[in-house]
């Protein structure tokens, strides 16, 4: 966080797990993802530096949609990287992310939440493959498929027990004692 003193309580709590969510790998799987799409490499500074002013991210959205943000600032100054981070998150909204999946200014500007902007990088990568990108893939591990076998004897203890439940909620409920 830039321009404040230090965290106590529960605010100190949630940057510990905000903090913990942060993962260095995926970090730098997303600014390798970022680097191929746009064709550059990044500044020689920190990733969340490098994305802090917008300019890459705005570059990033006009390689997925062209002119999707037809006029953006490449001056670095604090009111204009914040304009240029706006209008990645518009554009990166109209061009099918949910809500949930964007970061808000802050988590960048002030690098309060840099795991949501990296993650936000990850399903921008996900939408453009779901809109036939045919550029690099991004990819992440995500949750594999785990089958899970049930015997009948395992169905049938499970019905038995959903009926002798049941029966005690029927048992006590009277529409007599409603009035």
């Amino acid at each position: 966080m830039a321009n404040y003193g230090p965290a106590y309580g529960t605010l100190a709590s949630n940057l510990v797990k905000i903090a913990t969510k942060r993962d260095p790998k995926l970090d730098s799987q997303a600014q390798a993802w970022i680097e191929l799409v746009i064709a550059e490499k990044f500044p020689n500074c920190s990733y969340e530096d490098a994305l802090r002013n917008g300019i890459i991210l705005c570059k990033l959205m006009n390689k997925r949609q062209p002119n999707a943000i037809p006029k953006f600032t490449t001056t670095i100054g604090g009111f204009r990287s914040r304009e240029n981070i706006c209008f990645f998150q518009n554009a990166a909204r109209a061009y099918g992310l949910r809500d949930l999946d964007l970061f808000q200014t802050v988590d960048l500007f002030e690098k309060r939440n840099i795991a949501q902007v990296t993650y936000c990088i990850i399903a921008l990568a996900r939408q453009a493959q779901k809109k036939s990108f045919n550029g690099p893939i991004l990819r992440t591990s995500t949750a594999e498929f785990c089958p899970c076998e049930v015997t009948e004897e395992q169905l049938f203890v499970r019905k038995s027990l959903t009926g002798f439940l049941d029966e005690g909620l029927i048992k006590f409920a009277n529409s007599s004692k409603l009035s």
